[in-house]
């Protein structure tokens, strides 16, 4: 039985939300892997753009900042420079500056560090997953998959568990700014010009800003120096301190990436599960399973399905020119389903090794911060879920998100047999 089969006829408008509204439209990238890897896309709401499907080149492509440049923003939107330096953060830098940032935060998200988290994973997954599944039907995005990385987010950036479900809200707002289930602010249906210089370009970023300035003044007062954005607000080597808006623009994306990414990660694997009854098995049976089903879920998945660069002088790729101030898409979510990377991609393999996948941007600088939180997280969520249940089945059709940036199943009813 296939997890889920694309119905899109090939020939999708990648530039519109809409064409993602039903999944990726993984029938027109596969056509694009094969004739035309390098495509010039028309976008009405701005500059043209070119997306790049194959694997093979946006590994490559990937590991030139030089050309291909983060510093003009990493979504298809157009922005002025006024606009781009407002809203940055250092996902929107490239090295040397990037660089800067990144070390002060990877020991805060290594490996190690991520690994004493654990436990404290495990007590929240099965306080989640009891409550969860105690109800026998439910829609286990919102129940778990929604749950855990909300909850985690706290203990990590420390803070109060009480402003978690208010901050998740805004952080949905602001990274799923294309799904009127999200926000009353649209970004392709409406205005939204009043809040152009904030992050997403949208009006929970005002909030949050607001948010992140009380929340560092009651932190001071208290002398509470716990969680990462203590780390971030710490002077380089140089002396050079981040700025009060390049602070709060970070906090945002801590907020909305910290969540999202791995709650549809748990979303697409307990969606899997319902339409590969063997995956079950397969967890409950352990061993070597758990040292590579996170990665596979998390290919699956694929919860960025780009980032943008823009050209810094004219390449020739394809018998093409990609010219100086091009934007340039590296489309993650075609690349892991190439079948030149990937032996039968559209199928849940929780043994696949090795798995290169690129849900976290790798093969460049920019390799996500959180991807060994991330795994653990999905790692520990499956493990507890399978030793609950001794069955699971779809209880109606799941929806995706509206969004050509971030790919998720905003609802997925299911139904379960406890163990």
């Amino acid at each position: 039985m296939t997890v889920w089969t694309p119905t899109d006829d090939g020939h999708a408008d990648l530039s519109s939300h809409d064409a993602f509204a039903h999944g990726a439209p993984h029938n027109t990238f596969a056509r694009l892997r094969r004739e035309d890897p390098l495509h010039w896309t028309e976008y009405e709401g701005g500059k043209n753009f070119w997306s790049v499907t194959r694997y093979a080149d946006i590994t490559v492509m990937n590991k030139n900042t030089e050309v291909f440049s983060s510093a003009r923003g990493i979504r298809m939107e157009d922005q002025s420079y006024e606009e781009y330096l407002a809203r940055r953060t250092f996902q929107e830098t490239d090295p040397p500056e990037h660089s800067k940032v990144r070390m002060k935060l990877l020991k805060a998200f290594s490996k190690t560090t991520m690994a004493q988290y654990e436990q404290d994973i495990r007590d929240l997954c099965a306080d989640i997953l009891d409550q969860a599944l105690a109800k026998g039907e439910f829609d286990a995005t919102k129940e778990i998959a929604r749950q855990l990385p909300m909850r985690m987010l706290g203990r990590v950036v420390g803070l109060p568990e009480a402003d978690l479900p208010w901050l998740v809200e805004k952080g949905d707002a602001l990274i799923a700014n294309t799904d009127p289930d999200f926000t009353s602010h649209v970004l392709d249906k409406m205005d939204t010009d009043e809040f152009r210089m904030m992050p997403f370009n949208s009006p929970a970023g005002a909030e949050l800003y607001v948010y992140a300035k009380e929340l560092m003044e009651e932190k001071a007062r208290k002398g509470d120096t716990s969680g990462v954005l203590n780390l971030i607000l710490e002077p380089a080597k140089d002396g050079s301190v981040i700025t009060e808006t390049e602070f709060r623009n970070f906090f945002c994306l801590l907020v909305a990436a910290g969540n999202d990414t791995t709650r549809y990660s748990i979303a697409a694997g307990i969606q899997a599960m319902c339409h590969q009854p063997e995956l079950l098995a397969q967890m409950q049976a352990g061993g070597a399973v758990w040292d590579t089903a996170a990665d596979e879920i998390i290919r699956w998945a694929t919860p960025a399905l780009y980032f943008r660069r823009t050209a810094t002088r004219d390449h020739e790729m394809h018998g093409k020119t990609i010219r100086a101030g091009d934007k340039v898409l590296y489309w993650f979510v075609s690349a892991n389903r190439d079948e030149t990377q990937f032996d039968d991609p559209f199928h849940v393999n929780l043994h696949r090794s090795p798995n290169r996948h690129l849900s976290f941007g790798q093969f460049g600088p920019h390799v996500c911060l959180g991807m060994w939180l991330a795994r653990l997280e999905v790692t520990v969520l499956f493990q507890e879920l399978a030793k609950r249940i001794r069955h699971i089945e779809a209880a109606g059709p799941h929806k995706f998100l509206r969004s050509n940036f971030v790919g998720g199943i905003k609802a997925l009813p299911v139904r379960v047999e406890a163990a």
